[in-house]
């Protein structure tokens, strides 16, 4: 173990920090804007803009890193991220704060791209899983950590907005100090979602469905919680009940899925998810202790629901598909990530708070119906043929990198490089200038 993490302590680090600024930002932001009297529509841009962000990351982030390196990129951004945190203190204007959540998401879109292809460099076939298991530990632990924060002072003063701004900087140094070889150039690659929708098509409804759900949580839970007439503290107990719940559910449903038809488990976990949300849009009118119990309950079935989905779309995927099966599913959940809090947001605004559990009750009800269709329509695929689920999960954490341009173009733009020591000056200059006359990456 010590092996396997040793080349990475710095990088992870940085995450360490850099999610905890994330986490407490992704609690603080909704319930400013709420004391603010933001309307709910509002706040649902507000999580919109960060996914729409997030898809164009996904997009020109390679286009970045091969033009200035991972270095340069992983601190860059580190700093704009920063600075976005102290803006938002500065400027209560909501089509301000969407303009900066929308840079928030591109930023840690960027961000992931570095941090996941410099995992997967530094890890073997051998001891990938483990690196990545320790990532998943380290991402819900101080995203957790992060939500709690919230409880240190008032949403309405700046000390909040300072101490995520702080976290989000500090990721810069370890990664900046150390000595570690930095990862190759990255190489992107082609989208086809017609293709993947014909190889799996709950997949990719799948993961659009979970975009629906998740983006709305994210983005609108911390309302609902203020809503059920919980202070500050109320909401950080709230969102980090729902992140413990996904992480202790993710094993158990996944290895299920492993030993009987994936669809199976996908209904399920729907409708596991359904009826907690139903649960949430009601019980806790009548009994005020239910609703961190079905939060719970909520985060455990909808959580998994990602990885289910990429496990089964991996079960057809040819073996070089992999990247570009988890790309696509990736722009895919971004989509739906967009659109989900902007209906939420709606509903919210017509028939009261409550109603988010509701709107996420008929979605997973949906794709619940959608997954039983297509259980009449193809047999399970033979349990020695399926991809481990553990393997799955992993492949869905990797923000893919996603090519906008003709592949001649990113052939050109993906010529192998000597990797370049963190910290060497030297080395730095020298990737400044990717290959072509031009100076300048063709991506």
């Amino acid at each position: 173990m010590t092996s396997a993490v040793a080349p990475i302590t710095a990088l992870l680090l940085g995450v360490s920090f850099l999610l905890m600024g994330s986490g407490l930002q992704g609690a603080l932001l909704p319930v400013r804007a709420t004391l603010e009297n933001f309307s709910s529509l509002d706040v649902g841009i507000l999580g919109s803009a960060y996914y729409l962000g997030f898809a164009l990351g996904c997009f020109y982030g390679p286009q970045v890193v091969r033009h200035v390196g991972h270095i340069r990129t992983f601190t860059g951004m580190v700093a704009i991220a920063s600075s976005v945190v102290l803006v938002h203190a500065l400027l209560l204007t909501p089509w301000i704060w969407w303009t900066l959540r929308a840079a928030t998401g591109f930023c840690f879109a960027v961000l992931y791209l570095v941090i996941e292809s410099w995992l997967n460099e530094k890890s073997t076939n051998e001891n990938r899983g483990l690196v990545f298991s320790i990532y998943t530990i380290i991402t819900l632990t101080v995203i957790t950590l992060g939500q709690m924060m919230l409880v240190l002072d008032r949403p309405q003063n700046f000390l909040l907005f300072a101490i995520a701004s702080i976290l989000v900087s500090l990721a810069a140094v370890p990664v900046a100090l150390a000595r570690a070889e930095a990862p190759a150039p990255i190489k992107s690659v082609k989208v086809r979602l017609k293709h993947l929708f014909e190889l799996s098509p709950i997949g990719v409804v799948g993961c659009f469905a979970v975009g629906l759900v998740n983006g709305a949580f994210w983005s609108l839970a911390p309302v609902f919680a203020l809503g059920d007439q919980a202070g500050p503290s109320g909401v950080a107990f709230f969102m980090s009940v729902a992140v413990i719940a996904g992480a202790v559910g993710q094993w158990p449903i996944g290895r299920a899925s492993d030993r009987m038809d994936r669809r199976i488990v996908i209904i399920i976990a729907c409708l596991g998810g359904a009826l907690a949300g139903i649960g949430l849009g009601f019980l806790p009118q009548v009994w005020d202790r239910a609703t961190l119990v079905l939060v719970f309950a909520f985060g455990i079935f909808a959580f998994p629901i990602y990885s289910l989905a990429v496990a089964h779309m991996n079960d057809f995927v040819e073996p070089d598909g992999y990247v570009e099966a988890s790309g696509g599913l990736l722009l895919v959940f971004a989509a739906g990530a967009v659109v989900g809090p902007l209906i939420a947001s709606v509903i919210m605004r017509t028939w009261g708070s409550h109603t988010l559990f509701l709107y996420t009750a008929c979605a997973h009800a949906g794709m619940a119906a959608y997954a039983f269709y297509r259980t009449r329509r193809r047999q399970p695929l033979p349990q020695e043929e399926r991809v481990a689920f553990a393997d799955s999960v992993r492949i869905a954490q990797t923000v893919s990198t996603v090519d906008p341009l003709p592949s001649d173009q990113v052939e050109a733009s993906s010529e192998d490089r000597e990797p370049t020591p963190i910290g060497d000056p030297q080395g730095a200059d020298e990737e400044e200038s990717p290959p072509g006359s031009s100076g300048r990456s063709p991506q």
